[in-house]
Formats: structure tokens, sequence, C-alpha cells
């Protein structure tokens, strides 16, 4: 004899509403990854159109190949913690603020495409950190 269920088939729409936190920790850490290895690889070509010497893109670079593993390690988990989903969306906007100080403060010897290089960056990771901020809401919300 067969019981007939009453959960209703998970939609797509509820599905991504489910996956937002995972989804933007996922798309953080590929684009964190790919960015470091650009500052990495491209490490010595970057002074001259940017003014980003070597010496802060290596460095940058290595932290943010550290950071997309990180990331990548939480996206994987069968239930994301939220202590570390709030740790994420914390140093996303940490992040996000430190480097808005350093385009603006002349730390750096950036020239201006280097300055609007670091913001388009801050205001990259400032998205990720609100997309997986509504996403760990949305988590709480479900739990």
């Amino acid at each position: 004899m067969s019981v007939p269920t009453t959960t209703a088939p998970r939609t797509a729409a509820g599905s991504a509403r489910k996956d937002l936190l995972r989804t933007s920790l996922r798309i953080d850490s590929w684009s964190t990854a790919f960015f470091g290895v650009f500052l990495l690889v491209g490490a010595a070509w970057l002074e001259g159109p940017l003014g980003l010497t070597p010496n802060w893109s290596v460095p940058f670079g290595v932290a943010m190949l550290g950071g997309a593993a990180a990331l990548s390690l939480i996206a994987g988990y069968p239930e994301i913690p939220a202590r570390l989903a709030r740790t994420v969306v914390a140093l996303n906007a940490v992040s996000a603020v430190g480097m808005l100080v350093l385009a603006f403060t002349g730390v750096m010897p950036l020239n201006g495409l280097g300055t609007a290089f670091i913001v388009v960056g801050a205001v990259a990771v400032t998205a990720f950190a609100e997309l997986e901020f509504v996403g760990l809401r949305r988590q709480r919300e479900e739990a």
C-alpha cells in the first residue's frame, strides 16, 4: 500500500531562492580566484596601465586565492553554517571598505584607471556581501 505525500514538488524558483547563499558563495569563490590569478599573472603588466605595483598585486593575488579556496569549502558544506556565512559577509564588507581606503588615500601608487579598477572591485565585493547576506537571511527563514 502506498501512502500519498503532501509535499509539493520543489519548483525552480523555490530551489533558486533556497540556494542563493550557496550559489553566491560559489560565484564569489570563482570570481575571487579569477582575479587572484589575474593579479599574479599580470603583476608586471598591471603597473603601467593601473599603477598597481607587483609589491601590491602579488600579495593581493595570493590572499585572493586563499580566500577563494575558503569560499569554495564553505559553499561545499551540505548545510552552510550560519556563523561561517556571517563571517564571509563581514569579511567582504571589511574588504570593500579597505579597498576604498587603499584607492583614495594614496597608500598605493595608483593612477586614475587603477583607482577605478579598485573601486569597481569594491563594488563587486559589496554586491557579493549583499547577496550572501540575503541568502543567509533566507536560510534562517526556512529553518
